[in-house]
């Protein structure tokens, strides 16, 4: 399944088993050449707390706490496969528990909100040696460039840059210099932002872990909030990625950001251990 563009294995282990070493499993199974080929692995697990219960793997095998695009299709499959068929839902997380809206047609999940809860803005906890609660347009030296940058967890870190034009040399010789500096002791997500409008902006992201995707819902929902906190964008936004656009607003009523994109099952196979 995809969730505008950045795609994920999915195991339903209502029914099926994986092997204990799932950090193999997730490298092989992400493999594009000699594999499924995907951002990553997702294990749809039973929950004591909430409908269902979501692993993340990155393609290198890394655990993750959360993925804004994956949670959504997680709730899909659960709706669309009959494990728990509401349109209000709770899916753990890494994270913690989120709660979801589900807009069925014919049966079938197009669209899902998600509460992602309320944004991580101290340095200790999102991780970060930067300064400030959260670091806001805060100096960080890479290579020969010195950036400014904005970080925020959604329960996974953040580095968010805003720059004239989002460009390959910004995300594949940037991104990951960003991903593993020292500032960063679990590493990072680095997204680069255009601002087209206070209520619009273009975004690539190279993610920790898997290089850079067609979307990061977290990453696009921590990008909504250093938009308000750099006084760039609306608390409304619209985010236009490389696989889709996802709706975003960080709600000043509850500090909680919300997040709307689709969620797109291709296929189902076997997979030959």
């Amino acid at each position: 399944m995809h969730g505008a563009g950045n795609d994920y294995v999915y195991v339903n282990l209502f029914e099926e088993t994986v092997p204990e070493d799932v950090t193999e499993l997730a490298i092989a199974i992400s493999d594009r050449h000699t594999g499924v080929g995907s951002d990553g692995l997702i294990l749809i697990e039973p929950s004591k707390i909430a409908d269902a219960r979501m692993r993340m793997f990155n393609a290198d095998g890394s655990e993750s706490e959360m993925c804004g695009n994956g949670i959504r299709c997680v709730a899909k499959y659960v709706y669309d496969h009959g494990i728990a068929v509401k349109e209000e839902m709770s899916i753990e997380t890494g994270a913690g528990v989120l709660a979801l809206t589900l807009f069925p047609e014919n049966g079938k999940v197009k669209q899902v909100r998600v509460n992602m809860g309320r944004p991580i803005l101290e340095s200790a906890q999102i991780p970060t040696t930067l300064t400030g609660d959260p670091p806001v347009n805060t100096e960080l030296v890479v290579g020969d460039r010195n950036l400014q940058v904005t970080c925020i967890s959604m329960g996974n870190p953040h580095c968010i840059t805003f720059v004239d034009e989002v460009n390959d040399e910004w995300v594949h010789g940037v991104g990951p210099q960003i991903e593993t500096d020292a500032a960063f002791p679990n590493r990072v997500n680095a997204e680069f932002i255009q601002v087209v409008s206070p209520s619009e902006f273009i975004m690539r992201v190279w993610e920790r872990g898997s290089g850079e995707t067609m979307a990061c819902g977290t990453g696009a929902c921590a990008v909504a909030v250093a938009g308000v906190l750099t006084g760039k964008t609306e608390r409304k936004v619209l985010a236009h990625l490389p696989g889709g656009d996802l709706q975003l607003e960080w709600s000043q009523e509850t500090d909680e950001v919300f997040m709307t994109g689709p969620a797109t099952e291709v296929f189902t196979g076997e997979w030959a251990l």
